[in-house]
């Protein structure tokens, strides 16, 4: 028999996890007074995070598309040849753009870090 320091019996703590289940899957706000609820991002809010990927030609693309690369493959393909960089991205549901870029690279070449797949994308950062 297992002895913590839990308050509750096992099933009272059921019945409490099946009476919150409804509440967590309504959608709407699960607390008694509104000012708790968190804001939702303004619209002049930066990008930081989940930003759209940059058109090929804006300025600092090269740096946005290394952002957005490195943000979604991390460290785990590399090195690695196109073929190994498209199923990266394909198994973590990477942006379509991201993943038309990438089947874009040399087929021949293998990448070592996302600095050289933005660079056999023929784009350089802007210094």
């Amino acid at each position: 028999m297992q002895r913590g320091s839990n308050r509750l019996s096992v099933h009272k703590d059921d019945e409490m996890k099946h009476e919150l289940q409804e509440l967590m899957r309504s959608g709407r706000p699960t607390r008694a007074e509104e000012w708790y609820d968190p804001e939702p991002g303004a619209d002049d809010d930066p990008a930081v995070t989940t930003g759209p990927v940059a058109p090929l030609g804006a300025v600092g693309e090269a740096e946005a598309l290394r952002f957005e690369l490195a943000r979604h493959l991390g460290r785990t393909p590399f090195p690695a040849r196109r073929g190994a960089l498209l199923h990266a991205l394909h198994q973590v549901h990477a942006p379509d753009r991201l993943i038309e870029l990438a089947a874009e690279l040399p087929e021949d070449r293998v990448f070592r870090t996302v600095q050289e797949v933005v660079a056999g994308l023929g784009l350089h950062p802007t210094t």
